[in-house]
């Protein structure tokens, strides 16, 4: 019968605690010297065993508009020696990923990244995006705020652009769906990253100039206040990167997404540009580091 009543409770513990001390002091009477831990369960118990080095969190990168994770060539293997489990993919239309007819939104990428953690069974990550993935991210901390951990970092994200960018309206027009000009057109942005990859898919991905097109019309380019303001209000730790000398989200943008984010810390680098993770690598690295932790 259940123990419903505090005089059967204390009853019982008069009856089970005697009962400890006599089995106790039985124990240690009959092994006066009690087995060490190692003695019973030695390290190479099992043959093979060794120690590991796990991990010291989960970390996404989100590329962004035109070159896929490639971006994070010189980033990614730097992070993962530090002890993290880095966690890299091409967005939809870019790089190995498909290319599907639909529009390219915010929801269409937060989507995929969140089945893309679900298949790989991480149930939380801290998350960084660089220009449009950093839209991405912002986009997807208020449509999936558990799956994100308590620290973010952007670089030079895009989500607050005006919609009057001249670079923009260009690029989102109709011709740049299907026409080869579109690695011309990407080249406005000044983007000083290898091309070579751009060519590459413009030429031969079926879908990615409909994709870059359609991203920059209905993306997370722009129109994201409520996200970045969602995620102001919340108690996440945050990390803005931007160069100065940045000609695709320029750095006057900087301040207007401090505004929404108070709780932000900006690392302002002096005459970079656009690629920070192609040209600054080592201080991208060392920032991150410093601001997602080391083993």
């Amino acid at each position: 019968m259940p123990i419903s009543s505090p005089h059967h409770c204390l009853t019982l513990s008069f009856v089970v605690i005697p009962s400890l001390i006599l089995l106790l002091s039985y124990f240690y009477a009959q092994f006066p010297n009690a087995p060490q831990p190692q003695d019973v369960y030695p390290e190479d118990y099992y043959p093979g065993g060794a120690y590991v080095s796990l991990p010291f969190g989960r970390v996404i990168l989100i590329h962004g508009l035109s070159i896929p994770s490639l971006v994070w060539k010189d980033v990614a293997p730097a992070l993962a020696s530090r002890g993290h489990r880095v966690l890299l993919y091409d967005l939809y239309g870019r790089g190995y990923s498909d290319a599907p007819e639909i529009i390219y939104d915010a929801s269409l990428y937060a989507t995929q990244l969140a089945l893309i953690m679900q298949h790989v069974k991480w149930p939380r990550a801290n998350i960084a995006g660089v220009s449009m993935g950093g839209g991405i991210l912002a986009a997807f901390t208020s449509f999936f705020p558990d799956l994100v951990d308590d620290k973010v970092a952007f670089i030079a994200p895009t989500g607050l652009v005006e919609r009057s960018s001249r670079t923009t309206k260009f690029m989102s027009s109709p011709f740049i769906q299907t026409s080869v000009f579109a690695i011309t057109c990407i080249r406005v942005a000044n983007l000083n990253v290898p091309f070579a990859i751009v060519r590459i898919q413009s030429a031969h991905l079926p879908g990615y100039n409909a994709a870059i097109a359609s991203s920059l019309r209905d993306g997370p380019i722009r129109g994201l206040d409520e996200s970045f303001e969602a995620l102001g209000k919340s108690n996440r730790k945050i990390l803005l990167i931007w160069g100065t000398a940045d000609n695709t989200v320029p750095y006057k943008y900087a301040p207007r997404v401090q505004a929404f984010l108070p709780q932000s810390e900006i690392v302002t680098i002096h005459g970079g540009r656009h690629d920070l993770t192609v040209s600054h690598p080592e201080t991208i690295v060392a920032e991150f580091t410093r601001f997602f932790g080391s083993k």
